[in-house]
């Protein structure tokens, strides 16, 4: 009696969504071929764990799905099926043990990417993924998946397809949004291409552009009206940069300011920079008389400012400020940041926009393009650093990864 070989499931691109998308597929009793446009796969999650993987965040779940923003809704269904806690299992079934710092933020416990990614490939090997590298995907051609190789254009017949592209941030990584072109040509409906958790730019002169890019302003409180009207405020801290500022801060709340800046040219920020002093109680303490103290030093007496937040006040507050301590308490409680522009996609950490989650069903398969499922960063939605960027991606690879096994084995 002949076996009846595995249907074959192709999947395209090597970052957590695709590699999440081959685990499902195989455990569903599909054989998977994975294509990546590099030498290697998840290259990215490895740039990730530069500085201490944070694979997830311990918030409650209400809020963790909170910080998907518009996208919410949709974001909370891909996290039914595979959450901060079930990602936490998962690594521990590689090995890796985890942990949540005193941000909430979950890392290994080595803080490393590289042992993760490598127990996984193991594992993906010995399930039967076969990895097809230097493949890079132009789009279709009759039906076939068209890809650009060493060897030249090679062409091939899919049963199924997972589409896990990434976004265009960090392009020499792989993910350069080459794939919106043949998607639009293909008539799928994609947003535009943003930076998302990017730095924004300001126009600072010579002297703190060069003396102080990379110092950290903490705490602060951020002030700011959003486009509804509704005045919002967060603490946190960011950096200074030569063009601007960055920081988990601004990449909490990025997406309002470049839609701000998009509608109105700028946007307004206004920082508190001594969130621990009440104004009528820093306007005090600023009157007593000075003597032969620095401006810089009576402040950092006074008012607990550091090196860094005094440069960026002596940089926005004229000398009329900075005589009269009831203006410089309030200015100090209220300093304004006229932000210009974010930061250019390709240096941006993620990216938002990409294909509209309405193009898709509720597995995440295109309605225009039937067998062929779409996950990760590729799709409309963002969220700020802390774990939520990764278990998203997770959650939609395992998701598509799935659907496309049911639809190939003639379940769904």
């Amino acid at each position: 009696m002949t076996r009846q070989a595995s249907p074959r499931l192709a999947i395209i691109g090597g970052g957590p969504a695709g590699l999440m998308a081959a685990e499902a597929a195989c455990a569903a009793g599909v054989a998977v071929d994975l294509y990546e446009a590099k030498g290697s796969v998840g290259r990215k999650f490895l740039l990730a764990g530069k500085g201490g993987l944070n694979l997830t965040h311990g918030e409650p779940r209400a809020r963790f799905v909170e910080r998907y923003g518009a996208r919410r809704d949709e974001v909370g269904r891909w996290l039914d099926a595979f959450d901060a806690e079930a990602l936490r299992a998962w690594a521990r079934g590689l090995g890796v043990e985890t942990f949540a710092g005193s941000s909430g933020r979950v890392f290994p416990a080595d803080l490393k990417a590289a042992p993760l990614l490598r127990g996984w490939l193991r594992r993906l090997r010995e399930s039967g993924v076969a990895f097809h590298v230097h493949h890079r995907w132009l789009g279709w051609s009759d039906g076939a998946l068209r890809f650009a190789t060493a060897q030249g254009e090679r062409t091939l017949h899919a049963e199924a397809t997972v589409l896990a592209l990434g976004g265009a941030s960090w392009p020499q990584l792989g993910s350069d949004g080459a794939w919106v072109a043949p998607l639009r040509q293909a008539c799928i409906d994609v947003a535009p291409l943003q930076p998302a958790n990017c730095g924004f730019e300001l126009a600072w002169s010579e002297h703190l552009a060069s003396r102080f890019a990379g110092a950290p302003l903490k705490p602060v409180v951020a002030h700011w009206v959003d486009r509804c009207g509704v005045a919002r405020s967060r603490q946190g801290e960011f950096v200074l940069s030569e063009y601007g500022i960055e920081g988990s801060l601004i990449y909490a709340i990025g997406a309002e300011l470049r839609e701000q800046i998009a509608e109105r040219g700028e946007a307004l920020l206004k920082l508190d920079l001594v969130p621990g002093y009440p104004e009528a109680v820093l306007a005090e303490r600023l009157a007593a008389p000075r003597g032969r103290h620095s401006l810089g030093d009576w402040l950092r007496r006074r008012a607990g400012l550091d090196k860094a937040k005094c440069a960026l006040l002596f940089e926005l507050a004229d000398k009329a400020i900075l005589a009269d301590p009831a203006t410089l308490a309030k200015r100090l409680k209220a300093l304004p940041l006229r932000l210009r522009a974010p930061r250019p996609v390709a240096e941006a950490i993620s990216t938002a926009g990409g294909v509209r989650l309405e193009a898709l069903d509720e597995n995440l398969m295109l309605r225009a393009r039937p067998g062929v499922f779409c996950a990760g960063e590729m799709l409309d939605w963002e969220a700020p650093t802390g774990g939520y960027l990764l278990t998203a991606c997770f959650a939609s690879g395992l998701l598509a990864g799935r659907a496309a096994a049911r639809r190939l084995l003639g379940a769904g």
